[in-house]
C-alpha cells in the first residue's frame, strides 16, 4: 500500500496498460530489426564465366540522370569487373579497374524491402584493347554498404574467370557506396572500382521533384606510365602509389571526369525542383559540396529522410558519406556544383546544373571554371594546362584578348623562358627592378600578379604548356571560360 491507500501493484498495472495503449497508437518502427531480413542465403561461387555485357539489370542507371525505381521486388544486378582505359581529363588516359566497364560503376536503384540478387564475373583476364600492357589479371570482390551480410561469405575475393552470386535485402533507406574490398582496398578504389546504391523509403520520398541526378565525387592519383606506353597517340597514365599513400590526388572529379559536367551540364528549367544524390567515395578526401546560386531546401544526410536538415549552404561529406540535397532553380542561369574545398575544385570537382544546354561562355567566369580548347599530349604540358586552368583563367585568356592581365597566346615568343621563370617564381621581385614588368603593371591598372608559390617543377610544366600553345596553328587554342 502507498500513502494514498492504493496497492502499489495496482498502480504499476495501470501504468503498464496506459503505456501499452500509447504504444498501440504509434506507427511501427521502420528500423525494427526483428522485422528485417538478416538471413540471406549463402553465396554461390562457380568457374562458369559470364559473357556479354559487363553491366545488366533493369535497376541500373548508367549515367548521372536517374530513372524511377524499377517496380520488381527482386532486382537482378549483373556487374562484371574488367580492366579498361578511361579518360579522366582531356588528354589523360588512365589505366582503370572497373565495375560494369565504367567509372563510376552503374548506380543501382531500389526500395526498402527489395531483394538485390547480385552476380559478378571477374573478367580482368580478358584481352581487351591494350589490357596486356596496362594491368595484370587479379583478384576482385564486391562490398555493398547497403547490405547486412557476412563479409566472409558475400564479399570474398574471386579469381579471374570465376563468378560469384549472392543476394541481400535492402533494410535501410539511404545512398550507399559499393566498392571492391580486395586488398589493397585503397588501390582498388583509387583505380575506379566504386559506385552507388540508392535505397528509397518503402513509401518513397516525402517531397516531389522535377529532376533527379547522381553525383559521385572521387579522387585519381595518376602519373605517366614509367614504360612510356602510348594509347591512341596519348601517353598512358597509371596509378601513382606514392601519391595515393600520401593522399595527394592529381585529380578530384565528379562522375569520373575532370569538369565533365561542365562540358555536359545537367539540364533543368527555371522554377523546377532538383534532387541530387551526392556520394563522396574518396578514397581519402572530404567533400564540401555546394551549389552556387541556390540553397539546399532539404538535406537528408546519408540519403535517409529521417536525417533532415533545412536551408543549408554546404554539405560536408567524409569518405563514403552521402546526402540527398534538394533545391529550387530560381531563374534562368548556370548553377555551379563545386567542392568548396577549393583545392579539390581546382583539380576538377566542378559541374553545372543549367537552364541552357550550352551556357554562354562569358556567364561562367566563376569558381575555377575551365578551360582551353585543344589538348597537349606531353604529360608535363597536360599538367601545365590543368594548373593554368585552375589558377590563371580569371585574369588571363588565350587568344581572346586582354582581361585583368595580358592575353597569353604567343607569350613564349614575346618572353624568354628565363624571364618567364623569374616572373612565375617571384612577380613581386620582378616589379621592383624589371622595366618590362613595371611597364606591364601600368598597362593593367597597377594590379600586380599574386605570387602563386610555384615550385621549379611546376614552372617547367607551365612553360611546356605555353610552348605547346604557341606551336599550334593560329587560333587553334583558345580559352573558353574563366575562373578564380
Amino acid at each position: 500500500m502507498n500513502k494514498s491507500g492504493f496497492p502499489i501493484a495496482s498502480i504499476l498495472l495501470s501504468s503498464l496498460i496506459a503505456l501499452s495503449a500509447c504504444d498501440a497508437g504509434k506507427p511501427p518502427d521502420p528500423y525494427d530489426v526483428s522485422k528485417m531480413d538478416l538471413k540471406p542465403v549463402a553465396a554461390k561461387l562457380s568457374n562458369e564465366r559470364g559473357t556479354g555485357a559487363f553491366a545488366s539489370g533493369a535497376s541500373l542507371n548508367m549515367g548521372a540522370e536517374l530513372k524511377p525505381v524499377d517496380t520488381a521486388q527482386v532486382k537482378e544486378v549483373h556487374l562484371d569487373t574488367t580492366h579498361k582505359i578511361i579518360e579522366i581529363a582531356p588528354g589523360v588516359k588512365f589505366s582503370a579497374w572497373t565495375f560494369g566497364g565504367q567509372v563510376p560503376g552503374p548506380t543501382v536503384r531500389a526500395r526498402v524491402g527489395d531483394k538485390i540478387r547480385f552476380t559478378m564475373t571477374n573478367r580482368s583476364d580478358e584481352n581487351l584493347p591494350a589490357v596486356r600492357v596496362v594491368a595484370a589479371p587479379m583478384m576482385h570482390s564486391m562490398d555493398f554498404h547497403a547490405a547486412m551480410v557476412s563479409p566472409q561469405d558475400k564479399y570474398r575475393s574471386i579469381a579471374p574467370g570465376q563468378t560469384i552470386t549472392f543476394e541481400f535485402t535492402a533494410n535501410y533507406p539511404g545512398v550507399f557506396m559499393y566498392h571492391c574490398g580486395t586488398p589493397m582496398i585503397l588501390e582498388h578504389i583509387a583505380s575506379g572500382m566504386y559506385g552507388a546504391v540508392i535505397v528509397e523509403p518503402r513509401a518513397g520520398y516525402p517531397t516531389k521533384v522535377d529532376r533527379e541526378y547522381m553525383v559521385i565525387q572521387s579522387e585519381f592519383y595518376a602519373k605517366p606510365d614509367p614504360g612510356k606506353t602510348v594509347i591512341e597517340g596519348a601517353p598512358l597514365y597509371v596509378l601513382d602509389a606514392d601519391k595515393l599513400r600520401a593522399s595527394t590526388p592529381t585529380h578530384t572529379v565528379f562522375n569520373g571526369m575532370h569538369n565533365g559536367m561542365v562540358r555536359n551540364p545537367l539540364p533543368a528549367k527555371p522554377g523546377e525542383r532538383v534532387r541530387l544524390f551526392v556520394l563522396n567515395v574518396g578514397p581519402s578526401k572530404t567533400s564540401s559540396f555546394h551549389v552556387v546560386g541556390t540553397i539546399f531546401d532539404r538535406v537528408w544526410f546519408e540519403g535517409n529522410p529521417d536525417n533532415q536538415f533545412r536551408g543549408m549552404q554546404t554539405v560536408l561529406l567524409g569518405s563514403s558519406n552521402s546526402a540527398i540535397v534538394e533545391m529550387m532553380i530560381p531563374e534562368a542561369g548556370s548553377y555551379i556544383m563545386v567542392d568548396h574545398h577549393f583545392a579539390n575544385a581546382s583539380q576538377g570537382a566542378i559541374g553545372l546544373i543549367s537552364t541552357d544546354a550550352k551556357p554562354a561562355q562569358g556567364d561562367l567566369e566563376h569558381h575555377n571554371m575551365p578551360a582551353t580548347s585543344n589538348t597537349p599530349t606531353d604529360p608535363d604540358a597536360v599538367q601545365g594546362k590543368l594548373a593554368f586552368e585552375s589558377k590563371c583563367l580569371a585574369c588571363h585568356s588565350i587568344g581572346q584578348g586582354k582581361k585583368l592581365g595580358p592575353d597569353l597566346a604567343g607569350v613564349s615568343k614575346r618572353r624568354s623562358d628565363e624571364w618567364l621563370t623569374r616572373w612565375l617564381k617571384s612577380p613581386e621581385k620582378m616589379l621592383e627592378s624589371d622595366p618590362v614588368a613595371k611597364t606591364m603593371l601600368k598597362e593593367f591598372n597597377n594590379l600586380p600578379m599574386p605570387n602563386q608559390s610555384l615550385s621549379e617543377a611546376e614552372i617547367k610544366k607551365y612553360l611546356k604548356y605555353f610552348h605547346w600553345i604557341d606551336a599550334q596553328p593560329a587560333g587553334a587554342v583558345t580559352s573558353e571560360m574563366g575562373g578564380h
